[in-house]
């Protein structure tokens, strides 16, 4: 295998500019760096262009993966955070522009990631390549979306 290098444009856009790099728990700073970008897309357009922006990043994510996976290896490597980005971002889609609630879709997000309830543990272990690596974690936003949604409501600020 061989190392793609960090300027090329699908190691940019897998290790979502180098914040895949970072140690330890890459994925989690990973779905942080993604919370800038989400309050501007929110900002800029509202849910739609959130909505729009999952679809983007979904899209880049599942080149950008199979490349880095084509020239690195790995199963689901470490440093590939686009799938937490699209992930977040999905799970933020209830949020509005309330940092209180993009704190609380973050560590929710978090959890459905880490845990990955069925069927996103079936996605993790069985999709192979670049499907498996966005799907579990688009699943995963799918679990935080709705849970913020559900939750939300309930919540005085």
């Amino acid at each position: 295998m061989m190392a793609l290098g960090f300027w090329h444009p699908a190691h940019l856009v897998a290790t979502w500019g180098g914040a895949g790099l970072l140690q330890p728990a890459p994925g989690t700073w990973g779905s942080l760096a993604a919370l800038p970008f989400a309050w501007g897309l929110a900002w800029a357009g509202g849910w739609p262009a959130l909505l729009l922006g999952v679809g983007l990043a979904t899209l880049a994510g599942l080149w950008a993966a199979r490349v880095f996976v084509a020239r690195v290896g790995g199963h689901d490597p470490a440093a590939v955070v686009i799938d937490e980005v699209a992930g977040q971002w999905l799970t933020l889609l209830p949020a509005a522009l309330d940092w209180r609630l993009f704190g609380i879709g973050f560590v929710l997000f978090r959890l459905f990631d880490i845990t990955k309830p069925w069927p996103a543990s079936w996605a993790d272990r069985r999709l192979p390549g670049a499907a498996g690596i966005m799907l579990d974690d688009l699943i995963a936003g799918l679990y935080g979306a709705i849970a913020l949604a559900l939750i939300a409501p309930y919540l005085e600020f």
